[in-house]
């Protein structure tokens, strides 16, 4: 009887043929090849570096462009407005402007905004109504709080929406009521390191409406429209201790640019007969897929890596029904197998571990020196797509020879293994499949487990297309993986089941499990 030790090693030499670890080296290779591929063939499309986008207090990307009629406020103060009615147009695409519709997009949005100056990207509370997704009070980007009226339409003029925003040192409590007589809190938020004297007023913004148009097999490509959105407020009271100061209209980023500004309604911000009418186009959100390259579009090798794995795992199982060669040992048994599922699993996850952990510094350091901007990623999450990319292979590697283990012949268990894994990974990630289809394949197939490497951030509060496709897997990552860990240890557990302990007899050769005659 062999220790488990002298089992490993065993197992270990049968494992380093030339041709298995030429392989593994070509599927590493594949990955690092396809990957400088993309990143030395991409270059900015600017003269020089392409500019960067905004960035938050966290440091992420982020959009800030909206108009904007504000005024200086200190400490302790308030604003308060009755927004009489959101108006806003939608058009479509260049080169042609066919069609210039009346409308909002869901979350075009108007109302009162206390910030950190008129830097893009700096600190900001704000509560606004929007198109078509009620009132809602949103701070630093990333956060949002639905208002009484969420989900419903915007204003009209014929039902006006009062809106109150107080500061008290870093807290902003926002209030919103149908009257001016009973207020309804929305909520109290921390604003840390609002300057003593922060800007108040109204604002407009409207993001771009996403169409989607049909590409291949139901897969869909994007084109995004111009929308502007207007707010008219009046009733604008100041109280406590306001700076001071006039009113003050202007721009934060920029706008302008589009025929429909120039000739018909310019983004701005007027006041006329005690009335201010604010239009303004863009967004004060996250940044979904327009904040630059994310690292895992450079990981497109990933399909090629998986095929030929899931190969070497399948023969390394011994499974077949030729003859055996030389050094192929007596058949399968369930300790020998848990040996060459440790031997496979971590040659695999070393292998994926260099590929990876070369390609993902490498790759951004190329696409930046390209003029490229890159989503930004931080130690840990960059730690988890090299890690966890490398551990998705891994235990890939495991399920092909468990597979190969199961099955008599190789060419079905290679078969079965690549359909569960590479194909619906392959397919789903290009845009030839619809939407739904492709997130059901990677909810319910093995290759859900790659999720892992996904660094983009879905935000409900913005219009993205949210699709494997444009790098959106459908599960968080630890749900992906743990549907990979599921499928490979229910497959380990089949081919523990049929596979005979030491000592036992194996059978038939008709019935041996790995096919391989005595």
């Amino acid at each position: 009887m062999l220790t488990h030790n002298e089992l490993l090693r065993q197992e270990w030499i049968r494992f380093r043929r030339p041709g298995r670890l030429v392989a593994l080296i070509t599927a590493a290779l594949m990955v690092l090849a396809l990957a400088l591929l993309h990143a030395f063939g991409n270059h900015a499309s600017c003269a020089g570096t392409c500019p960067a986008e905004p960035t938050g207090p966290d440091g992420t990307a982020v959009s800030d462009q909206f108009a904007f009629m504000h005024r200086d406020m200190g400490r302790e103060g308030s604003i308060t407005v009755r927004m009489t009615s959101m108006t806003g147009t939608i058009t479509y695409p260049p080169p042609h402007h066919d069609r210039i519709v009346p409308g909002l997009v869901p979350w075009a949005k108007a109302g009162i905004i206390i910030k950190d100056g008129v830097r893009q990207g700096s600190s900001y509370a704000a509560l606004m109504v929007t198109g078509g997704n009620g009132v809602r009070m949103q701070y630093d980007y990333g956060h949002d709080i639905a208002g009484s009226s969420a989900g419903g339409a915007a204003v009209s003029a014929g039902s006006p929406r009062w809106l109150r925003l107080t500061r008290t040192g870093d807290t902003i409590t926002g209030y919103e009521s149908s009257d001016g007589e009973r207020w309804v809190k929305v909520a109290a938020v921390k604003v840390p390191g609002l300057p003593e004297t922060a800007q108040v007023g109204m604002f407009a913004t409207s993001p771009g409406d996403l169409t989607l148009r049909p590409v291949g097999l139901g897969g869909a490509t994007e084109e995004v429209r111009f929308t502007q959105a207007a707010g008219s407020f009046d009733h604008v009271g100041l109280e406590g201790s306001a700076a001071g100061g006039s009113w003050r209209g202007g721009l934060v980023g920029e706008m302008n640019a589009t025929d429909w500004e120039k000739h018909h309604r310019p983004s701005g911000a007027v006041e006329k007969d005690g009335t201010i009418t604010v239009a303004g186009t863009g967004d004060i959100a996250p940044v979904a897929t327009s904040g630059g390259r994310p690292v895992e579009g450079m990981l497109t090798g990933l399909s090629l890596a998986l095929l030929i794995v899931l190969v070497v795992a399948v023969r390394f199982a011994g499974g077949g029904s030729g003859r055996r060669r030389p050094g192929d040992g007596a058949p399968l048994t369930r300790a020998a197998f848990g040996a060459r599922a440790v031997v496979v699993g971590a040659v695999t996850f070393v292998t994926g571990l260099l590929a990876v952990g070369i390609v993902v510094p490498v790759g951004v350091a190329v696409l930046k020196s390209n003029g490229v901007p890159v989503v930004g990623l931080s130690a840990l999450t960059g730690a988890r797509v090299v890690i966890g990319v490398s551990a998705a292979l891994a235990l890939t590697a495991v399920l092909g020879l468990a597979l190969g283990a199961v099955f008599r012949r190789r060419l079905i268990a290679g078969v079965l293994a690549v359909s569960a894994v590479v194909v619906p990974y392959a397919v789903a990630t290009v845009p030839l499949l619809s939407d739904q289809l492709a997130q059901w394949l990677l909810r319910v197939t093995p290759a859900a487990g790659f999720a892992v490497q996904q660094t983009l951030v879905e935000h409900h509060q913005v219009t993205a297309h949210y699709a494997p496709s444009a790098g959106y897997f459908p599960l968080p990552w630890w749900a992906g993986v743990a549907v990979l860990c599921a499928y490979t240890a229910a497959a380990v557990a089949l081919a523990l089941r049929r596979l005979p302990r030491s000592g036992e007899r194996a059978g038939t050769p008709a019935a041996d499990p790995v096919g391989e005659p005595a």
